[in-house]
């Protein structure tokens, strides 16, 4: 793959074969993200679990101190009595058959995040093959099933996000902007991974943590060391 100058000249500051420490890490992944834009900085952890196992499954959701400076769309399920306190919450979106019948006949998806009452889940639960690829659907381990919806709303609304394995047993997720500076992305860089390390399965044997990187969307990756998280 072909890379532009600027993903050259940024590659060349970054030492592949040192673990930085976090802080230097994500200094040096603001000042190599100067796309015309603002760039999403994004972690990438490699653990040592088998997401084939049910038993080895890593997956939750952590609120960032300080958000993901992206502005987030929520659509609501629940039944017409949370209405209101939804939409007070800032949820964009609130219904239930109604919306259902909107995403299936038109395909709408005009939304980042779904929450849904745990009463609503037999609806939603028809939308499994859409919302599901998408990793939309909604899960009580990520806080998005939930009685209190408006809580859920508030949360996600505040930098609420999911983390979860990927088949390769790796976590991506985005820690902010590189507007945020180096200093706020580290806070919430050390929230996540104490929120993955809590998550540890009780089967998982050896390195937990196998490997972190973290990048901006156009910038290369900076190898980070995991020591001091402990596992």
């Amino acid at each position: 793959m072909k890379h532009g100058k600027k993903y050259v000249d940024s590659a060349k500051a970054v030492d592949s074969a040192k673990f930085y420490e976090s802080a230097e890490a994500l200094d040096l992944v603001c000042k190599n993200a100067k796309a015309k834009f603002d760039e999403t900085i994004e972690a990438h952890i490699r653990l040592g679990v088998d997401s084939r196992h049910a038993d080895q499954q890593v997956r939750g959701a952590v609120i960032l101190p300080n958000g993901t400076g992206k502005t987030v769309r929520v659509c609501v399920f629940c039944k017409e009595d949370k209405y209101e306190a939804a939409q007070a919450a800032g949820a964009d979106f609130v219904g239930g058959q109604d919306l259902v019948d909107k995403i299936m006949k038109e395909n709408w998806m005009d939304f980042d995040v779904v929450i849904a009452s745990p009463d609503m889940m037999g609806l939603v639960g028809r939308l499994g093959k859409v919302l599901g690829p998408r990793g939309l659907m909604p899960n009580p381990k990520a806080g998005t099933v939930s009685p209190d919806v408006a809580k859920a709303v508030t949360e996600a609304k505040a930098g609420k996000i999911e983390y979860r394995l990927d088949k390769t047993n790796i976590i991506h997720c985005p820690i902010g902007k590189a507007s945020f500076g180096a200093a706020k992305l580290e806070e919430n860089f050390n929230t996540l991974m104490e929120a993955i390390v809590k998550a540890k399965p009780a089967a998982a044997k050896g390195t937990y943590l196998k490997s972190c990187t973290v990048t901006s969307t156009m910038g290369p990756g900076v190898p980070v060391a995991t020591a001091k998280y402990g596992v």
